[in-house]
């Protein structure tokens, strides 16, 4: 049968007995000392790898600044190592497909929170607080029948 409570000390005493423990994140890193992670953005799927280095980012087997030409897309891609304050501390290796350049842009960013977090799980709190780790998961709407698009109908009459 079920206990009753009675008072709020016995309210207390419950919560004593059921509280879970916040999970404790470690370091994952696989035999060659490098942090792995996948980033996802509309269609884009990004696999990212993390190692100690001088800071240089390959996207695709180019340099990120010839594969992102685009500046907003470039400083996409720092924002989480600016946050961490490491910039130069890490080299990355990055292979993106699927999607256009600023959802690809966007897949890379993600990724390359979460490696951050499984090489420094330390780092979470701060890119957790700058939205990096969340994944943001609007894609594009699905055509109806009966549509021309998603939503817009066809056009009724001329006059």
């Amino acid at each position: 049968m079920v206990q009753e409570t009675k008072t709020l000390d016995d309210l207390g005493a419950l919560k004593g007995a059921v509280a879970a423990e916040a999970p404790v994140h470690v370091q994952k890193l696989d035999s060659l000392g490098r942090a792995y992670a996948t980033g996802k953005r509309k269609d884009a799927v990004a696999r990212v790898w993390i190692k100690p280095g001088r800071g240089q980012i390959t996207v695709n087997k180019k340099d990120f600044k010839a594969y992102f030409a685009r500046p907003v897309l470039q400083m996409l891609l720092q924002q989480p190592l600016a946050a961490a304050n490491r910039a130069t501390q890490f080299d990355i290796i990055v292979t993106v497909a699927g999607g256009g350049l600023s959802g690809q842009a966007g897949a890379v960013r993600h990724g390359i929170s979460k490696a951050l977090t499984y090489y420094e799980p330390e780092l979470r709190g701060v890119l957790k607080k700058g939205g990096f780790l969340t994944r943001d998961s609007r894609t594009v709407e699905r055509k109806k029948y009966g549509r021309a698009k998603a939503r817009r109908s066809f056009q009724f009459s001329k006059r």
